[in-house]
């Protein structure tokens, strides 16, 4: 059997993308006649269709899901093939599409962005923020090279470089009688209303964890989609929520209705890299790491220096 061709694959992998000829054809930058004839050539050579074609539209075939996963796979060493010779020249080149969850993106990005571009000017970064399931996901088809995120990430096929840890603290409405101490205790909590993130936020598991551990309760009031709003709702009196540490000098500024304390448990999550075990770009991953602890927002702790010292804890 022939074998088929890196051209005959990306226009099945385009096609099975967009479900629509015409579609994956403009993204492919080909005409659809030309692009149509190297999919049907592909269909002929592994005798079995990928595709059912009608006016409703185009629809994978069984056989189709499984055989467009493997082409994903062989695009994605195609694609580390090419990588691994510009890495031999130079590790922080050419295009990096990095996903980032936005409970860190606005906190943790902006500093590390300047000093990467400034040092290594020819490195093309494209930021993609999401939540974490769809971030992994997207990582795993190869559409994202690296995650920078909340750890663990449980999962044999990725790696992961534990680079920080970012303490919780307790966002209140200034005439809280909770505000007039100048610390929290755990017992402090319990029985209160936490504001939280809605589902599919790894921030509102961690939240539900400590709250859990302190004895408070999610408040019905409000599930947000961002940590701005519940900011917002904190200053309106709506009850109190938990904060990572990077985003009080951005969620805060200009509102004086709000009090941070800390919390003597010292709750904390783990901020790190995520990438594939085979990508050839570990070691420039690697050197990504070392810009972004140079870049830390104040107030975290950097994992290697915990470990030196002794007092690296484990997540709250």
């Amino acid at each position: 059997m022939e074998r088929p061709s890196i051209r005959q694959l990306e226009y099945a992998v385009a096609v099975a993308d967009r479900l629509h000829f015409g579609r994956a054809a403009k993204a492919c930058h080909v005409t659809q006649p030309a692009l149509s004839t190297q999919v049907q050539a592909l269909e002929e050579q592994l005798e079995v269709r990928l595709f059912e074609r009608s006016r409703r539209g185009v629809v994978l075939t069984r056989a189709g899901e499984r055989i467009i996963e493997r082409a994903r796979v062989v695009l994605r060493s195609v694609d580390d093939l090419v990588q691994v010779s510009k890495e031999s020249r130079e590790p922080l080149s050419g295009s990096l599409h990095l996903g980032v969850i936005p409970t860190v993106a606005p906190y943790w990005l902006p500093r590390w962005l300047r000093r990467v571009r400034r040092s290594h000017p020819e490195l093309n970064l494209f930021l993609h923020e999401d939540q974490t399931d769809r971030i992994v996901a997207a990582l795993r088809a190869g559409s994202l090279d690296l995650l920078l995120l909340a750890l663990p990430v449980d999962a044999p096929d990725l790696e992961s470089l534990p680079l920080f840890l970012e303490p919780f603290v307790v966002a209140l409405p200034r005439r809280h009688p909770l505000a007039a101490r100048p610390r929290i205790v755990e017992r402090d909590l319990e029985g209160e209303q936490v504001l939280l993130l809605a589902d599919g936020h790894c921030l509102r598991d961690q939240a539900l964890s400590i709250c859990s551990q302190v004895g408070a309760v999610e408040s019905s009031a409000v599930r947000a989609s961002s940590l701005n709003t519940l900011v917002q709702m904190v200053a309106s009196g709506l009850g109190i929520t938990l904060l990572p540490l990077a985003a009080v000098p951005v969620e805060l500024r200009g509102i004086s209705e709000i009090e941070i304390r800390e919390l003597d448990s010292n709750p904390h999550r783990i901020i790190g890299f995520t990438w594939r075990a085979a990508s050839p770009r570990s070691e420039a991953f690697r050197q990504l790491a070392r810009h972004l602890e140079r870049a830390a927002p104040a107030g975290v702790t950097l994992l290697r220096d915990a470990a030196e010292t002794g007092n690296a804890s484990s997540p709250g």
